[in-house]
């Protein structure tokens, strides 16, 4: 496996050269994440993975961080076959699969034992028959998180009450009717902005991962934050099905093989990086409260409805997707 990062590796790669290394076959997967990021060392153990589980038939070629494609472009990009594999989460769907918005409809199935349950699960055979409807195959649900900070400044966001009149940068506008139902007045904007506007006082709190609370640096410009199973979000692993298709069937098993290997192997990274991000936090200073079970399903009495009725009226699916999800 290599991580290409030289442009003369680039320029192999978009011109579309699929022989290198004495290896029968190319995989290039396209991601968005730093590699720091715990999700992109499990990605690089996959890559070790298929190559090894496939006597070296198959060059894994890593392209991470945007070198190749942003993470919106993934899904064309790998469904007109210009790379074999990509990435990206739930959120990155959009409206393409507006189903896939059910895993951010609040507490909905952030507890562990869904999350443990979901790969395999009718819910997630569902959401990969429309990824097959989209051009790609789904091989990899890659656990990222199930436990959103509510950072502030002013005062801890722990009660539902505690919303009324925050300005806090929500997450989408079918998330965001959750946090108006509490009565906060959520704002859009993009990720690289949150920490500069919350420092400058444009917004009075934010909405994030845990691990991403902290490698963004919150701690600087925020003094609370609650910890809480707000939403769930996975990386997907997809792959060109005629690519897929065309791979001896003991190829695609290495690939099948090591793709159950990296979705065990994104749960355990998941929990060790929340669990070192919420010690880091208060290292840093940051008074944080976890939720308990009891607080948790006050904040779903209020937001998870209204998420659930707009989603609802999303997609013909969207009734029994909620059911699965249950």
């Amino acid at each position: 496996m290599k991580s290409m990062k030289s442009g003369i590796a680039l320029a192999l790669c978009l011109a579309g050269t699929t022989q290198v290394f004495a290896a029968d076959y190319v995989m290039r997967l396209s991601h968005p994440l730093p590699p720091t990021h715990h999700i992109a060392k499990v990605v690089e153990q996959f890559a070790t993975d298929v190559e090894n589980n496939t006597g070296g038939k198959i060059d894994v070629q890593i392209f991470g961080a945007d070198q190749l494609f942003k993470a919106g472009q993934n899904h064309a990009s790998v469904a007109r076959g210009q790379v074999e594999a990509g990435m990206v989460t739930n959120f990155n769907w959009g409206q393409t699969i507006p189903e896939m918005n059910a895993m951010t409809i609040p507490y909905l199935m952030g507890d562990a034992d869904k999350v443990m349950k979901f790969s395999g699960s009718p819910a997630a055979q569902l959401l990969e028959r429309k990824m097959q409807e989209k051009g790609v195959v789904n091989i990899a649900w890659l656990f990222t998180t199930n436990q959103t900070i509510f950072t502030s400044n002013k005062a801890p966001l722990v009660e539902i009450d505690d919303f009324k009149g925050v300005k806090i940068r929500g997450l989408s506008k079918l998330v965001d009717k959750g946090l108006e139902a509490a009565g906060a007045a959520p704002a859009s904007m993009p990720g690289a902005e949150v920490y500069q506007a919350l420092q400058s006082g444009v917004i009075d709190a934010a909405v994030t991962d845990i691990s991403a609370g902290y490698s963004r640096r919150y701690y600087e410009v925020q003094k609370y934050a609650t910890v809480s199973p707000f939403f769930v979000v996975y990386y997907q692993i997809f792959v060109n099905p005629a690519w897929f298709k065309d791979l001896p069937a003991e190829l695609r098993e290495g690939i099948e093989s090591a793709a159950a290997k990296a979705e065990a192997g994104a749960v355990e990274a998941t929990k060790a990086s929340a669990a070192d991000a919420l010690s880091q936090l208060r290292e840093k200073g940051m008074e944080v409260t976890v939720h308990t079970p009891e607080q948790a399903a006050a904040f779903a009495r209020v937001m998870q409805p209204p998420v659930v009725k707009e989603f609802l009226d999303s997609s013909t699916d969207a009734k029994q997707l909620v059911e699965y999800l249950k």
